[in-house]
């Protein structure tokens, strides 16, 4: 038998090598195009300046206010607590009606998921009452429900409730055959199978549906409130654009039109942000 001969041990130099610079520091423009709230404070300034030139080459404040008189007027109001007064109020009356929207979009959705008649029963509402825009209802609402938030609230519910179910159901209908059999498998029917199974694989499309949702209630109600609005005394945001136009305040007018656009960049880049930092990014659904 042969035997195992030692192989004589060779040990090499190394030769220091330079490979020139591994990591390279971004550059403070290369670090500004990275951040998305840099790029988009950028379009904003540009949009600013687009205003602020045109106004003043305009030079008319009855028919278009500098973008320095109209934060002026914005200052003002909310030092008189008028403006956060209407913000309020048109946030509550949001609220309500955005949440009992979302509730029955809920309850639609689930019941179509999980059966055929309640499949066919919300495609046929969808087909019938999503092309109708809400705001033609709302004199039927002042008839039905009298001059008042109840009025309000029932237009914002249908803004909101067919957008959310459309999104959702779209979103259950995507998810893989393969996690339904694991949520079979496990044995969960009914309201236990759409939570622990569909809505967390569906979320990215619900949550699309609900700032769908959000961004047409809010355009509903300021424009139910600028005819509709007042309630017993009071207004949102969408009256005391009207009323600032009657007594020819063109900068309160954008003013509040400036109120209505913070409100909905505030919402979408924050809140909805929020929700889907917490939610889709941290499940791995969204890169």
């Amino acid at each position: 038998m042969r035997e195992d001969v030692p192989r004589p041990e060779i040990v090499y130099d190394l030769q220091e090598t330079n490979y020139g610079v591994v990591e390279k520091p971004l550059t403070f423009r290369e670090r500004m195009y990275d951040n998305g709230l840099a790029r988009k404070s950028l379009v904003l300034l540009l949009l600013i300046c687009v205003w602020e030139i045109y106004a003043i080459y305009l030079d008319n404040p009855l028919l278009f206010p500098r973008f320095s008189e109209t934060i002026k007027a914005f200052i003002s109001g909310i030092a008189n607590g008028i403006i956060p007064e209407r913000t309020w109020f048109s946030i509550k009356v949001l609220l309500q009606g955005y949440v009992i929207g979302l509730f029955c979009a809920g309850l639609l959705t689930a019941f179509a998921i999980t059966t055929r008649i309640g499949n066919d029963f919300l495609e046929t509402l969808t087909a019938t009452f999503n092309p109708l825009p809400a705001i033609a209802l709302l004199p039927l609402a002042m008839v039905w429900f009298g001059l008042g938030t109840a009025s309000l609230v029932f237009v914002l519910v249908h803004s909101v409730l067919w957008a959310i179910a459309l999104n959702t159901h779209s979103g259950f209908q995507g998810v893989s055959q393969t996690l339904r059999m694991v949520g079979r498998n496990y044995g969960l029917t009914g309201p236990r199978y759409v939570l622990n199974i569909l809505v967390p694989a569906a979320f990215p499309s619900i949550l699309t549906g609900m700032k769908i949702g959000w961004a047409f209630a809010w355009r509903t109600l300021i424009a139910a409130e600028l005819v509709f609005g007042v309630s017993s005394g009071a207004g949102g945001l969408g009256w005391f654009i009207y009323e600032s136009k009657n007594l020819l305040e063109i900068s309160n007018v954008f003013a509040g039109l400036f109120s209505v656009i913070l409100i909905g960049l505030i919402v979408e880049n924050f809140f909805f942000r929020w929700i889907e930092t917490k939610t889709v990014r941290r499940w791995g659904l969204q890169a």
